[in-house]
């Protein structure tokens, strides 16, 4: 009787610990959410001041981005700015829901994400009351992950000012060099389209680049030893880039009608 008194309260003593551990780690993960939620958005928005080449580094970047950047949203088959949608938490939410995404064919999904939000939203930077740089949200599949990011372009809508990912899971030392500052530094002045046309000419191609060469404006490094991540990063560009992406938007905002 002895033994098993003790068993009894040594399995009593462990599911009461069981219960008081589960209790705090889950009041702890509540208490913690708040603070969660508001650094997943300060990392966010210095992401976006990153791609614009807004140096926010030693400044409050809340105010920063309150005085630089403005939030839109643009509905992708019109190219026209309309009113954030009832229950929009944000995109990568959107597109998981059938009331606020559309699926994609096999041939438009050339970044591999299936659906996309029915409305983007688009951030603007304006200088002197004239629009500046225009950032927009890019994502698509790598080899291993889907991977978030921001590209920025100059006034021109076709000029890149800066471009960077925020959430990946690719290989480190291989994939994972999209978060190279090195290779990050090529973006800025490359060109997304060729004259006259909005379909999206940018590329990541193998080999060394000649700045001479004619076409060199639209040819990005590829990632060293990554090559399916460097086609996903091509394909992501080229993808929101183009008529199923931000391309209505862009030549409406060009010919001033939005």
């Amino acid at each position: 009787m002895a033994a098993n008194d003790t068993i009894g309260r040594t399995i009593t003593v462990t599911i009461l610990l069981c219960v008081v551990c589960s209790v705090i780690v889950s009041t702890a993960a509540v208490l913690l959410r708040p603070m969660q939620v508001a650094n997943k958005e300060l990392d966010r928005q210095s992401n976006i001041l990153a791609a614009a080449k807004i140096d926010y580094q030693g400044r409050d970047v809340q105010k920063l981005f309150a005085e630089q950047i403005v939030t839109k949203y643009v509905n992708l088959k019109t190219g026209k700015y309309v009113e954030k949608p009832e229950g929009y938490q944000d995109s990568k939410r959107a597109a998981k829901n059938p009331d606020l995404s559309s699926a994609l064919t096999r041939q438009q999904d050339i970044a591999s994400i299936k659906r996309t939000a029915n409305v983007m939203p688009v951030y603007l930077v304006s200088r002197d009351k004239q629009l500046d740089k225009v950032i927009l949200p890019v994502h698509g599949y790598g080899l291993w992950s889907t991977l978030y990011g921001f590209l920025a372009l100059e006034n021109d809508l076709n000029t890149v000012v800066g471009f960077g990912f925020y959430s990946h899971g690719e290989t480190p030392g291989l994939g994972g060099e999209v978060d190279n500052p090195k290779w990050k530094s090529v973006w800025p002045g490359k060109k997304i389209y060729a004259e006259g046309s909005m379909e999206p000419k940018i590329s990541l191609v193998k080999g060394m680049i000649d700045p001479s060469a004619a076409g060199s404006e639209f040819k990005i490094d590829s990632l060293s030893g990554a090559t399916i991540t460097s086609n996903g990063v091509t394909n992501l560009v080229q993808f929101w880039m183009g008529e199923n992406g931000f391309a209505t938007f862009l030549t409406n905002l060009k010919a001033g009608e939005n």
